[in-house]
């Protein structure tokens, strides 16, 4: 586990990890993909989200695993980097690449949900947990087939196990503030889910200049 931050270490590199995580985190490439393959803004496709899901509503399921993957390692990429300067570092460039991905400067503030890039910070910071988190992920959406449902439960498990299995407690603490930003992401889809009405994996949609109507699963 890493040792507790300690703010005696200089600011400039706590800052440092932040921006630098933070920039990483931001690079849309849901947004990115889309326009290579052809399929334009994605904002204006199914949810209107950058994230993966809304990906996979083009019909490319390449371009969806691409923006999967990218997500993911850039949250991998940030605290792999960060941890060369220390556990503290690390830690805070993932919450950086976190906010990034949610809150990007480029898109207006208007990110994804930050699913893939949970997971991504999860496998950077301890594997064990990030084989769990995807375990759980993976079950729920083949037997529910609903992406928001199984994002809520693989990340509600998260910090709960890391307190109670690994007693991982510093990661728990962390991992509970990304598990709560996550959820008010998913707010819609929570709401959604209760009232029955939560569209599943696969649902394709068409481009559209107008905001979406449609219920739509919770994209990364």
């Amino acid at each position: 586990m890493p040792d507790p931050i300690s703010w005696e270490f200089a600011w400039p590199y706590y800052l440092a990890a932040l921006a630098f995580g933070y920039l990483l985190g931001s690079i849309p490439f849901g947004l990115i993909f889309a326009k290579l393959g052809g399929h334009g803004d994605i904002r204006k496709i199914g949810s209107g989200n950058i994230g993966t899901t809304n990906v996979l509503r083009t019909g490319s399921k390449k371009l969806a695993a691409a923006t999967l993957l990218g997500d993911a390692l850039k949250g991998t990429v940030a605290v792999l980097v960060a941890a060369q300067f220390g556990p503290d570092t690390a830690l805070i460039a993932g919450f950086g690449a976190f906010l990034g991905h949610l809150f990007p400067v480029w898109l207006k503030f208007k990110g994804g949900k930050g699913v893939a890039t949970f997971l991504g910070i999860l496998l950077g910071l301890y594997w064990p947990m990030f084989l769990i988190a995807a375990l759980t992920w993976v079950g729920m959406a083949f037997l529910f087939r609903y992406s928001s449902l199984s994002a809520l439960t693989a990340t509600a498990a998260t910090p709960v196990i890391l307190y109670f299995v690994f007693n991982q407690v510093q990661l728990a603490e962390m991992f509970l503030v990304l598990t709560l930003l996550l959820w008010a992401k998913h707010h819609e889809n929570i709401g959604r889910l209760l009232k029955g009405q939560e569209s599943k994996i696969g649902k394709k949609s068409k481009p559209t200049t107008e905001p979406p109507s449609e219920p739509a699963p919770g994209d990364g």
